[in-house]
């Protein structure tokens, strides 16, 4: 272990003279290059289109605690006076004898089962599976090459990317890694101050004690919670390295990083190296998909080069390239006994679900575990609830692309930040999905009429002639018309699902009925007609 820290520190040293001799990265062979030219000629695979729906465990040692805090806890237990700091200092003692170094090794993950849970997350539908690779609490979850804290190491000494890649490739999903160091530069310099009053006042964090440098990053005067402002070469050239280690090792299909793409000639660097090797390993065919953030304070978002994903947000229409949401059913990082507010149901993420398949995204959906590896019960309920509707509904939203519009009803809303919820919605509200051959098209409804009667208006008689209307779940013949105000359905007494009820429609050459001029709908940016990308 001494012998492996004296080998960080002497590459921390001559790093930057190595890169400024040679001036370039290494890249693998292949048609993608470091520069955004290149880059933009990056076409989205055609198994992300069609898989819709996405877990993702993020997890790690900020789990241990308890729960407390939440997602920054490595960063707020140094910050005196925070909710963060009083609980470790009463839990653990001053952060100047008990650092983050202290709570990782609590981190056993003993009950980590991921066959157990990989199997619920297919059985909820889930089609490709994200594991945390390191957050920024600089803590790599795989057995890292350059980087002596990783989860082999210390804490549960299990290579925790590397069994939830078996788990996942072993039932057919596609697997992937999210990546959230790029900042700990800046993030962990809190560990390096100290209290600036009290019995323990002017005494240093554990942070400052060079031994540990490989943690908690050289001593540097930007102490922000985001994007390092001038972070030297040598942590580029680190994050680099561990980043390539991490494609190599593991031969991700997707990559995710928590902001733009960082770093600039490093980051489009490690895109065309993870594209070109991609390539490689399918034989030619790039599989590859990397998710990056728009607007952000981490890296830079070059449009046609990745896949856009917005956290915990919806894009207001169809955006013509496929896209991602990522949120999470609770706190990122399991907290206990939360709030209802702070948590989502079953029927929250189904209508999520919904909104974002029909604008031609994907949902990557968190499921927070606890330090010890295992999910709460309000977890396993969500999960319940989804492979129920899955069963029943599922050819509504796996492999089908987006419709002329995406909906209808008075939740049309533009983009905000955070989510809706399925009491935000009712019948009047429709989402449409169709197959990729366009013969079939789906009307969602994120709600069941009262009087039990369905009226989806974007399907009039002036949207083409109707030929055949059936209801996903249920085996008999409906009542319906096609007027002049819309398709009008007449559901049965018993629901076939709880939430979300998926009409299937075959017509001829059907396009979207021009809206009444009188109607209250609010409009919406992108709500237009759209041919989108890969469209025969």
């Amino acid at each position: 272990m001494k012998r492996k820290l004296m080998l960080s520190f002497v590459f921390a040293l001559i790093a930057p003279l190595v890169f400024a001799q040679s001036n370039e990265l290494p890249v693998a062979d292949g048609p993608f290059k470091a520069t955004d030219e290149s880059l933009a000629q990056y076409q989205c695979p055609e198994w992300f289109r069609d898989a819709k729906f996405g877990i993702w465990a993020h997890w790690g040692p900020v789990a241990a605690p308890g729960g407390f805090g939440g997602n920054w806890y490595a960063r707020q237990m140094y910050v005196q006076g925070s909710r963060e700091y009083v609980h470790h200092v009463q839990t653990y003692g001053h952060p100047s004898k008990f650092g983050y170094k202290d709570v990782i090794e609590l981190w056993k993950a003993e009950k980590f089962d991921p066959d157990r849970l990989m199997d619920l997350y297919v059985k909820a539908g889930a089609k490709y599976f994200v594991s945390m690779g390191a957050h920024h609490d600089n803590f790599d979850l795989w057995n890292s090459k350059y980087h002596e804290w990783n989860a082999v190491n210390h804490g549960p000494k299990k290579d925790i990317v590397g069994l939830w890649r078996a788990a996942a490739l072993k039932r057919g999903l596609r697997f992937g890694v999210s990546e959230h160091f790029a900042r700990s530069y800046s993030w962990m310099q809190r560990s390096h101050g100290s209290d600036t009053n009290g019995p323990m006042a002017d005494v240093p964090y554990d942070g400052a004690d060079p031994k540990f440098a490989g943690l908690y990053c050289p001593p540097d005067a930007d102490a922000t919670g985001s994007y390092p402002t001038n972070p030297p070469v040598a942590w580029k050239q680190e994050w680099f390295n561990r980043m390539q280690d991490l494609v190599d090792s593991y031969q991700p299909d997707l990559l995710y990083s928590d902001g733009g793409i960082p770093f600039g000639t490093f980051g489009r660097s490690l895109l065309a190296d993870f594209y070109n090797k991609n390539m490689k390993v399918h034989g030619g065919k790039l599989d590859a998909v990397y998710n990056i953030k728009k607007g952000r304070d981490c890296g830079d978002y070059v449009e046609g080069a990745a896949v856009q994903d917005e956290e915990n947000s919806v894009l207001a229409g169809v955006k013509d390239q496929p896209w991602q949401t990522d949120a999470s059913i609770g706190t990122w990082f399991f907290v206990p006994d939360l709030e209802p507010r702070w948590r989502m149901s079953g029927p929250d993420v189904i209508v999520m679900l919904a909104d974002i398949v029909a604008k031609n995204g994907n949902l990557l959906l968190n499921i927070p575990q606890r330090g010890d590896g295992t999910i709460d019960a309000e977890a396993e309920q969500v999960l319940a609830d989804l492979a129920a509707w899955m069963q029943v509904n599922g050819e509504a939203i796996f492999a089908t692309r987006p419709w002329k519009i995406f909906g209808e009803g008075p939740a049309l809303t533009t983009k905000t930040r955070g989510i809706k919820r399925a009491a935000d919605y009712t019948a009047d509200d429709i989402r449409f999905t169709r197959s990729k051959d366009n013969a079939t098209l789906y009307a969602l409804a994120l709600g069941w009429p009262s009087d039990g009667k369905l009226t989806v208006k974007s399907l009039a008689s002036t949207a083409g002639e109707i030929k055949t209307v059936s209801l996903l779940g249920h085996d008999g013949a409906l009542d319906w018309t096609q007027t002049a105000d819309g398709l009008v359905v007449r559901l049965p007494a018993q629901k076939p699902c709880k939430y979300v009820f998926a009409l299937k429609v075959s017509g001829e050459r059907l396009q979207p009925a021009p809206a009444p001029r009188a109607a209250a709908t609010p409009t919406v940016p992108n709500q237009v007609f759209v041919k989108v990308a890969g469209d025969k």
